[in-house]
C-alpha cells in the first residue's frame, strides 16, 4: 500500500553521529527493495549535493548552521536545522505526493510534525532514546527540560510511535504517559556483510596485545550512561587475578577527558589504549581481534554493540539492563550479563568468561545464530505494515 515515504533525519551517511544514522539508512535502503520510494530529507555538509541518489534511496539535504560547542548552543542549533528542513521539505512536498512522513527523535520533531500536517498524512515518530533516560530523570532544568518537553510533545503529536526494544515501549509510555497501544516494538536490524574485516588483522592484533595477552573491547559513545567507568573500575582486579590483560576504548564523547584520567588513577594507562573515534570499518576490525567485548551502560535502548560483537565472533558482557536483556537473553546462551553499575560483579564474570575457553567458544558459536533474527528485511517488513494500518485507518490526516 505504501509507495512513497518522506523520513527526516538529523542524520544520514556519509554525516554520521551514533548508531541512528545507521539505522535510518539500513532501513530506508530496505524498504526500496521492497518496492518503496524512499526520500530522505537531512542535513548536509559544504560536500554534500542538495539532492542524491545512494543505493535507490534519494537524499535531499540542508546545508547545516556552523556546529555549536554547548548543550545550550546544540537547542539553539537544532531549532535552526528544523527550520531549515521545514523550508526544504515543504518545496520537496508541493512536487512530489507522499503517502506519510516518517521522522527519527527529537532534533528533527518540529519539521516533521509541520510537513506531515500540511500534507495532511500520517506521521510516524521512531523514539531512538529519551533525555529522561540518558539523565537518569534529571531532566529539570534547561537544557535538559527543553529536550524532555520536545520529547513528550512529539509523542503525543504522532500517529504512531515506535522503539526498538520492549523495554523502551514501557519506559516511553510510563515518562510521556502515552498508551502503549500506540507504541511499536520493532528492533534494529544487523547486517552480516557490513562487518566484513578489512586489511592485516594479525598486524592489527599486534599494534595492542602480545600473542598471550587477552584483548578487551569498549565500545560507544564516551557519556556517562554508557557506563565506561564502571568497566574500568573492575579491570584493576581482573589484571590482579589474570593478569596479561589489555584493553582498547573506541569513541569520543564529553566523558572522554575524565575516562582517561580515571584510567590514570587506577594504574591503568600501561594496560590500554583510548584510540577515539574510529569508522566503521576500523571498528569492525577491533571485533575480530578482541577476546571479548563489554558493554557496562547504565541506559540503554537497545544494545547495537552487543549485537556486532557476536555478529563478528566476539563474546560479550553486557549489563542486566534496559534494550541489552532482549539482545542478550537469559541462561547464558548468547553472552553474560552482570548487574548493571556493579563492578565487582563484572569484574568476576570478565574472569570467568577469559579464563575459560570452553565457554567461550559456546558462547560465540550460539550467538552467530541468535543474531540472523535481526534482520534488516524483517524490520522493513515490520515497519511498512505500521505505515499501511496507519494509512488504512487515516487515509487523510486533518491539520
Amino acid at each position: 500500500m505504501t509507495s512513497r515515504v518522506l523520513i527526516v533525519t538529523w542524520e544520514y551517511p556519509p554525516i554520521v553521529e551514533g548508531g541512528l544514522a545507521r539505522h535510518a539508512r539500513k532501513l530506508s535502503e530496505q524498504l526500496v527493495r521492497d518496492g518503496v520510494e524512499v526520500h530522505v530529507l537531512t542535513r548536509g555538509d559544504q560536500r554534500s549535493a542538495a539532492r542524491e541518489e545512494r543505493h535507490g534511496v534519494i537524499v535531499h539535504r540542508v546545508p547545516e548552521p556552523s556546529y555549536p560547542q554547548g548543550l545550550n548552543e546544540f537547542v539553539a542549533w537544532v531549532r535552526q536545522l528544523n527550520d531549515d528542513l521545514l523550508v526544504a521539505g515543504r518545496a520537496l512536498c508541493d512536487e512530489l505526493q507522499f503517502d506519510l512522513v516518517h521522522s527519527h527523535d527529537w532534533l528533527v520533531a518540529v519539521a516533521a510534525k509541520r510537513l506531515a500536517d500540511g500534507v495532511r498524512r500520517p506521521l510516524v515518530t521512531t523514539v531512538h532514546a529519551t533525555e529522561f533516560g540518558r539523565h537518569q530523570g534529571w531532566v529539570h532544568v534547561a537544557p535538559q527540560s527543553d529536550i524532555h518537553r520536545t520529547e513528550r510533545w512529539m509523542v503525543h503529536a504522532a500517529d504512531q510511535v515506535i522503539v526498538c526494544s520492549h523495554y523502551m515501549r514501557g519506559h516511553v509510555a510510563d515518562i510521556f504517559d502515552v498508551e502503549e497501544a500506540r507504541i511499536a516494538v520493532i528492533p534494529n536490524g544487523i547486517d552480516p556483510d557490513d562487518l566484513q574485516p578489512k586489511g592485516d588483522l594479525d598486524a592489527l592484533r599486534a599494534r595492542f596485545a602480545q600473542p598471550h595477552e587477552r584483548l578487551v573491547l569498549l565500545v560507544g559513545r564516551l557519556v556517562y550512561e554508557k557506563g565506561f567507568q564502571v568497566a574500568l573500575d573492575a579491570l584493576p582486579d581482573v589484571i590482579d587475578h589474570v593478569g596479561d590483560l589489555r584493553f582498547l576504548v573506541a569513541g569520543s564523547g564529553t566523558a572522554d577527558q575524565e575516562l582517561r584520567a580515571q584510567a590514570t588513577r587506577l594504574g591503568l594507562d600501561e594496560h590500554g589504549t583510548f584510540l577515539g573515534w574510529i569508522g566503521d570499518d576500523a571498528l569492525h576490525n577491533l571485533y575480530r581481534i578482541a577476546d571479548l567485548t563489554v558493554v557496562p551502560s547504565l541506559y540503554e535502548p537497545f544494545g547495537l554493540v552487543a549485537l556486532e560483537a557476536m555478529a563478528s565472533g566476539c563474546p560479550c558482557i553486557v549489563a542486566d539492563t534496559g534494550g541489552l536483556r532482549e539482545v542478550v537473553p537469559p541462561g547464558e546462551r548468547v553472552g553474560l550479563r552482570f548487574n548493571g553499575g556493579d563492578a565487582e560483579h563484572l569484574g568476576i564474570m570478565i574472569e570467568r568468561l577469559l579464563t575459560s575457553d570452553e565457554l567461550r567458544d559456546r558462547l560465540v558459536v550460539q550467538a552467530r545464530e541468535h543474531v540472523l533474527q535481526f534482520d534488516w528485511a524483517d524490520v522493513a517488513e515490520q515497519t511498512r505494515a505500521v505505515y499501511d494500518g496507519l494509512l488504512t485507518d487515516t487515509p487523510a490526516r486533518r491539520a
